[in-house]
């Protein structure tokens, strides 16, 4: 299939670079607005396109797909994340869906780290103070916070990401334990000195600091419930800039108000941009607008993985970055 002759749509606009190169190899059909497409504009999207190319804030499900007809062959997904796309259905349409995995792994592990020292130094609360007009100067006893050497880290979720945050956690001194799907292989654990835990509920009692790190999946829903966060220590501090469905938003809001937790660092929510406004009235709360993977190298890089498995898939051969096989 030649490359000039595909026709790609993008549903949002991406970094000039990246868009620049879609123009010169393929037919791109880029977004003049950066305001995500309409269901509309997405159905009549996915009959246009060879190649779809939408980001997290497009649901590209079963109806959409049902409408594409013959010519959609392959979703090339701006982000690692697939659960805005019904993989099931485009299996069975023989549509091939790919991600664009592990440039963000950094990003987001600093963005992790970020939130940490935030929440656990009181950063924001500081920052209002000394910008506001009714600062009297430096006490020894206002605005303590905690110190991260030597707390508890638990990572839920060891993969790339997860891994990552425990390189940096580690060389802020803390202790590092973890609960995953499968225990680390020896070396790796002996890397990190890492301490597995099979039980959730054993690990989520202990920690000082709990980071969540593994992705939405149906077992993952609300797998942070009303019942474990009591589990956790009333000091406690609990970040995900993973998936905001892994934690139970409500229960969250709750604990906080109850005073049952230390603090929380989010940059992802349950419902989207929809935040409970309880939650957002929390002072020992930091939230975030999905910033974790936002920087300039990583957006870059991730349509540079576009580019790369549409190119691949011109040229006849399968996306490197390939999560749903289908018929080429």
């Amino acid at each position: 299939m030649p490359g000039k002759n595909l026709t790609v749509v993008v549903t949002r606009r991406l970094p000039e670079a990246v868009e620049t190169r879609l123009s010169e190899l393929f037919d791109a059909r880029l977004r003049d607005s950066d305001a995500p497409m309409t269901r509309q504009e997405l159905a009549q999207a996915v009959q246009d396109a060879d190649v779809l190319v939408p980001t997290i804030t497009d649901q590209i499900d079963a109806g959409l797909l049902g409408q594409s007809g013959e010519r959609l062959k392959l979703i090339a997904n701006y982000g690692a994340g697939v659960d805005n796309i019904d993989t099931a259905t485009a299996r069975q349409r023989g549509i091939l869906v790919s991600n664009t995995p592990g440039v963000l792994t950094d990003d987001t592990a600093d963005m992790t780290m970020a939130l940490m020292l935030s929440v656990v130094r009181r950063i924001p609360e500081g920052m209002r103070i000394a910008q506001g007009e009714d600062w009297a100067g430096w006490s020894p006893t206002s605005n303590l916070g905690g110190r991260l050497g030597g707390k508890r880290l638990g990572i839920l979720g060891m993969g790339r990401i997860g891994q990552a945050v425990a390189q940096r956690a580690r060389a802020f001194g803390m202790q590092i334990h973890y609960h995953n799907r499968r225990r680390l292989r020896d070396d790796v654990e002996a890397e990190f000195e890492a301490t597995y835990w099979e039980s959730l509920d054993q690990m989520l009692a202990r920690m000082d600091v709990v980071s969540v790190n593994c992705p939405h999946t149906p077992s993952t829903f609300h797998l942070i419930n009303a019942r474990r966060l009591k589990l956790m220590k009333p000091s406690a501090v609990i970040v995900n800039t993973s998936r905001g469905e892994v934690i139970d938003e409500n229960a969250l809001t709750r604990a906080l108000r109850a005073g049952e937790l230390g603090g929380a660092g989010l940059d992802v929510f349950e419902r989207g941009h929809q935040i409970n406004p309880r939650l957002k009235a929390q002072p020992n709360v930091i939230l975030l607008p999905h910033m974790g993977s936002a920087t300039v190298e990583g957006r870059v890089e991730m349509g540079e993985k576009v580019l790369i498995n549409i190119k691949t898939f011109a040229d006849g051969h399968r996306p490197p970055d390939l999560v749903v096989p289908g018929t080429m």
